[in-house]
């Protein structure tokens, strides 16, 4: 088993995949720095000040405003109330929640990237994995050896795993030094509150405790690793299920957009939660934000990415086993 993983990931390292992940880090973390850093530099100059709270202060009179405006849907303005509390919070407590430094970005980075960002770098490595066998007719090569098929897909989903995990690990390096360029190297060790929970229209701050910015990381980034290998394993069966790379990336790019999509345009239908996409965003839970469909929380999520990959993994297993490659 540990040569098949072994030459598993040395054909996605040729294939180039783990290069062109790399590749788009290196070029879209820097874009992604310079429009923080210029939105920061913007509030200031706008506000005349570089005190916190002032701009927090403007970004909730900014939030009251959009409340009074009759375009904005409802569910959406009950999400708005909720952030303004949020804020409120953290302005009551003197505690200021974008303290500038590296490990603020790639904390804030994690939690926008989680539903749409990382899952699309997860298909550029997962959607072809056993499809680009059948494409470059190497199954039938690859199935001719004296190992059980199964066996030959599980080295293939543990190469997998393995390259998902280097890319979550490689995401949060790349976005630490570079940030780190403009912002400072430092705040590992600020406060950061957490345990906020959403009851309806009201914010419980019951629960609510502090803790040092690099153990909040660690949980995110966690979090963002599972999001990241539901999304790996779909994608996998997927891969099994269509023999065409074309195709297999279409469908794939397609389900994660979609359930990106969808949790906005849709918050009120309420099926939406039991759709793997639409549950990614499990970062929300840790930093307290509204969630728009009801009936989801953490224990949820994480329930319905792991029975969709376990049922994933089933089917996967199941086809590649059964299939004639002959046909």
């Amino acid at each position: 088993m540990h040569n098949l993983v072994y030459n598993e990931m040395l054909k996605l390292v040729r294939k180039k995949r783990i290069l062109v992940i790399t590749l788009i880090l290196l070029i879209l973390i820097p874009i992604f720095t310079y429009a923080q850093y210029h939105t920061t530099q913007n509030a200031i100059k706008q506000l005349g000040t570089s005190d916190w709270r002032a701009i927090l202060q403007q970004q909730i009179i900014d939030q009251q405003n959009r409340l009074a405006s009759s375009r904005v849907p409802e569910e959406w303005k009950e999400s708005i109330k909720l952030n303004i509390q949020q804020q409120q919070y953290y302005l009551d407590n003197n505690i200021n929640p974008t303290a500038p430094g590296a490990p603020t970005f790639i904390r804030e980075f994690v939690e926008e990237a989680v539903s749409l960002f990382l899952p699309l770098l997860v298909v550029i490595l997962a959607a072809d994995i056993v499809s680009s066998e059948h494409s470059g007719g190497t199954i039938k090569l690859l199935l001719t050896r004296p190992v059980r098929r199964w066996k030959v897909l599980l080295s293939k989903y543990l190469a997998l795993l393995l390259s998902v995990s280097f890319m979550v690990v490689l995401t949060a390096v790349i976005g630490y030094l570079v940030s780190g360029m403009i912002f400072g190297y430092k705040g590992w060790t600020l406060p950061v509150l957490t345990g906020f929970q959403v009851q309806g229209e009201h914010l419980i701050t019951d629960h609510v405790h502090l803790i040092p910015q690099w153990k909040y990381i660690l949980m995110a980034y966690g979090l963002a690793w599972f999001s990241c290998l539901a999304v790996g394993t779909v994608s996998f069966m997927v891969s099994v299920l269509v023999r065409s790379t074309a195709s297999s990336m279409g469908i794939m790019l397609a389900a994660v957009i979609s359930g990106s999509l969808l949790g906005q345009l849709a918050p009120n239908w309420n099926a939406l939660k039991y759709l793997a996409f639409t549950n990614l965003r499990l970062t929300d839970y840790l930093e307290g934000e509204p969630i728009l469909v009801e009936g989801m929380n953490l224990p949820f999520s994480l329930t319905v990415l792991t029975v969709w990959s376990i049922t994933s993994l089933i089917v996967a297993f199941g086809v590649f086993t059964r299939r004639d490659v002959l046909a």
